[in-house]
């Protein structure tokens, strides 16, 4: 397969060892990668306003004049597909990650094995971004791509699946469930959430990226953790 990867660090030394580590996991994987790689953020924004063909991006944390964090928010705004590898020194901005949905931070120095695995995470998501699901909406039908659906809950006879734009079909959640993949929990009689979206479990609530909070059923506590560390 052909990926598209982007390395932004404004540490030579870091984007030229990053470079080699994404080669190497490409030729072992038998993949190939267009490469491209930027000092800061401001170098790859320019770029990225001429040629918006990304799907992975390696991004460092500290840098200079604008931040790992501020330019992901800045490609957020348009670009909700591409996967977000952070590479930091510090784990002060982990909670950070959740608001623009990195896949994964990686600490420096990077090991080899640690980002091939997080690589692989990122090919199988890029994979299964381009499922979607047909859904018919009052006058229309809607493809609503399955990573863009962040929850879905029953309202009568009617389900309404949250997305980028909402849409209330009149279905049975258990009909929705048997649509989607192994990536949304069903939680109880009344909502399911994609376990990709969640930024935080309590014992009463799950909290979603963009902070809703849909109640958590008696007895699901443990059964959602679970889920969310198998899907890794």
């Amino acid at each position: 397969m052909d990926y598209t990867v982007a390395i932004c660090d404004d540490a030579p030394a870091d984007r030229d060892y990053l470079e080699t580590l994404v080669r190497r996991w490409a030729a072992t994987r038998g993949h190939r990668v267009r490469l491209k790689t930027y000092p800061s953020a401001e170098s790859f924004l320019f770029a990225y306003a001429e040629d918006k063909d990304l799907q992975i991006l390696l991004l460092d944390v500290e840098m200079g004049s604008m931040d790992g964090v501020t330019m992901a928010r800045t490609l957020r705004k348009e670009n909700d597909g591409v996967q977000i590898i952070f590479v930091t020194g510090y784990s002060d901005y982990i909670a950070d990650g959740y608001e623009v949905e990195a896949l994964h931070y990686l600490m420096k120095p990077v090991a080899a094995e640690k980002l091939d695995a997080v690589l692989d995470r990122a090919v199988e998501k890029l994979g299964r971004n381009t499922r979607a699901l047909l859904v018919e909406c009052p006058g229309e039908v809607v493809r609503l791509p399955l990573y863009q659906i962040r929850w879905a809950e029953v309202q009568g006879n009617y389900v309404t699946i949250h997305a980028k734009t909402d849409c209330t079909v009149k279905m049975t959640l258990g009909q929705l469930e048997r649509e989607l993949d192994d990536h949304f929990f069903r939680l109880g009689r009344s909502a399911l959430v994609n376990l990709g979206c969640i930024a935080r479990v309590s014992k009463t609530a799950v909290t979603l990226t963009d902070g809703t909070q849909v109640p958590l059923p008696r007895g699901a506590y443990e059964r959602i953790n679970r889920a969310i560390i198998q899907r890794g």
